[in-house]
């Protein structure tokens, strides 16, 4: 039991003004006599103010990160404002080649005042897709989102999104939301993915959604002489394509911060966001790597690299702190 400062002194006073034995006096209290004598150890000395609580801190943290790498981290902070803890974290371990944890990165830059509010979402674990992928081209998500060009009117974005990467493997900005919208985009990821003149154990399946573009007699039709089977979610559960609806959330965030005028150049701004979105971008969902790492297959090696820098920094940390006690 904790007791406050007034609460010791008020035990310090009964002892001392009782006329029991100091045992007996504690044990009716219920208060160690060694427990009493450290108050009273520390009173004499130091008086009121002696008797509050000390914090049990250690005087030194072998893995206290040093302050000319927090101050480096606010720099380099600074010279990346777009990016979130967590991609900043990654990115300064990355280029750095030194590891700060995600945590340490948001205690920093909150410390230092440059965190203005939350950067994550939480989602419920019954949200995400049960049946996940194990490989790329297995499944491609693909779905319609729509933009707005000033004086020329609505435009559709058709995307095939790899499930198991998240890369974007092919786009098409089209006038309608069509069947022949959708098979063009395929088309484009066929080429793109090389399934259209490799030899695949199977081509990858089609997950989409309950459009009227999607759920055509010419699609199916398509499909079939593509050999490509078509899943499609439940009505009114988008979870089942969450991915690609998180990319378009993403994509719009960045892309509709400007207003078009002409089709190209809404074109082109989506150009460069797919870009970035596949070769730069570090994904959370993919351990704060690329999608196009994972498609390509350098995923593995940038995490063992990652493990590496990690496991070289907590002991360059024990050895600067066994200097520095010694």
């Amino acid at each position: 039991m904790r007791y406050a400062a007034s609460e010791k002194l008020e035990i310090i006073r009964t002892v001392e003004g009782s006329h029991l034995p100091t045992k007996q006096t504690l044990d009716m209290l219920g208060v160690p006599r060694t427990t009493f004598y450290r108050w009273y150890d520390r009173y004499v000395e130091g008086g009121f103010d002696a008797l509050a609580d000390i914090s049990p801190r250690p005087k030194s943290v072998w893995n206290r990160i040093p302050q000319a790498r927090r101050d480096d981290l606010i720099e380099f902070a600074l010279e990346h404002e777009a990016l979130t803890t967590r991609e900043l974290a990654v990115k300064y371990t990355d280029e750095k080649r030194y590891f700060i944890s995600e945590s340490s990165a948001y205690r920093f830059l909150k410390e230092a005042d440059l965190i203005t509010a939350p950067d994550y979402v939480v989602i419920k674990a019954a949200d995400e897709f049960t049946d996940k992928t194990t490989a790329i081209n297995e499944m491609w998500q693909t779905d319609f989102t729509y933009f707005k060009v000033i004086g020329w009117g609505w435009f559709y974005l058709s995307t095939i999104l790899d499930d198991y990467s998240r890369y974007i493997i092919a786009w098409k900005l089209c006038t309608t939301m069509r069947a022949e919208d959708v098979t063009a985009t395929i088309e484009m990821a066929l080429t793109a993915s090389g399934c259209d003149q490799a030899v695949v154990r199977h081509m990858p399946r089609l997950l989409s959604d309950n459009g009227s573009c999607y759920i055509s007699g010419d699609l199916a039709e398509w499909l079939g002489d593509q050999k490509m089977d078509h899943v499609r979610g439940a009505p009114f559960h988008p979870q089942t394509q969450g991915k690609i609806e998180r990319w378009h959330q993403t994509m719009k965030n960045r892309v509709l911060l400007e207003n078009y005028y002409l089709p190209g150049d809404l074109e082109r701004q989506i150009g460069t966001f797919v870009d970035y979105y596949n070769n730069q971008r570090y994904h959370e969902g993919l351990s704060n790597i690329t999608p196009a790492d994972v498609y390509f297959g350098r995923d593995k090696a940038i995490l063992r690299e990652r493990d590496k820098i990690k496991k070289l920094t907590i002991r360059h940390r024990r050895l600067q702190h066994q200097k520095q006690a010694a």
